[in-house]
């Protein structure tokens, strides 16, 4: 498999780059496959604490599926379309939502169609300044299918989300932050060092709790409130015998506390 996601790992941290830049990064299947494989790889690896997604070249984060690679599958009929595209761009948005690390989104240009799908599935995300989003999947004739009907009405609400999936129109970094689908934009030189600063923030803290809560906030969103206290609940419980004494400790002691494996 060839080097269409690019890793590098430092100080905890593994930035992976989608790199077709020749093609705006669109995710065709060898970069999903590309992009999965690693997830699984950084899973288990105990010397990385948090990712950092973003596109290779200074024009785009990913301008969506390869719509060249997936009209070939179309052109095979529904159940080739829905299983080679449909399928596999919903278990990368769910793999990374579910992503028991947290995942940075950097994104540094064009985030369409399902570029703009994994902005919204990630954890966090900042936008250069140079960045824009859209959804123009019903400039095609078909809805969203990486998760865009579900996850943007959810960050933005019903009739922002409908606006922009009906439309079809690009959207300024600004507005995307406005509407909670970014988290802050950077100008553009900053971007990576802004991503790597929240990251800092966030793995100085102990990796079973920062599971933890991604658990409890990822299931939660869909369940009634009372099931959501369950699960915060049950992520306590998971708590109770690991980390949590060894923080209780370092608090009482007024010293940094000292975290032993996950």
């Amino acid at each position: 498999m060839s080097d269409t996601v690019l890793i590098e790992i430092s100080a905890g941290i593994a930035l992976l780059t989608l790199n077709r830049p020749e093609k705006l990064n669109a995710l065709n299947y060898e970069l999903i496959d590309r992009l999965l494989a690693l997830l699984d790889r950084i899973e288990i690896d105990e010397t990385v604490q948090a990712v950092i997604l973003t596109g290779a070249g200074d024009r785009a984060f990913s301008a969506g599926g390869d719509i060249h690679e997936f009209s070939g599958s179309v052109a095979k009929g529904v159940n080739a379309a829905t299983r080679d595209f449909v399928r596999r761009g919903q278990q990368l948005t769910h793999r990374l939502e579910a992503f028991p690390k947290p995942v940075i989104a950097a994104v540094n240009g064009l985030a369409y169609g399902g570029g703009c799908e994994v902005t919204e599935a990630v954890h966090l995300a900042i936008a250069s300044e140079r960045a824009r989003f859209a959804k123009p999947e019903i400039k095609l004739a078909m809805p969203p299918t990486f998760g865009g009907t579900q996850r943007l009405p959810r960050l933005a609400g019903r009739k922002r989300a409908l606006e922009l999936l009906l439309t079809g129109d690009a959207f300024s970094p600004q507005r995307a932050l406005d509407m909670g689908l970014v988290n802050a934009v950077v100008p553009h030189e900053q971007l990576i060092a802004s991503a790597r600063g929240l990251a800092g923030r966030i793995i100085r803290h102990s990796p079973l709790a920062t599971a933890a809560i991604i658990t409890a906030v990822t299931r939660g969103l869909n369940m009634a409130i009372g099931e959501g206290l369950l699960c915060e609940s049950e992520q306590f419980a998971r708590m109770v015998p690991s980390h949590l004494k060894e923080g209780l400790a370092a608090w009482k002691e007024r010293r940094e506390p000292r975290y032993a494996g996950r």
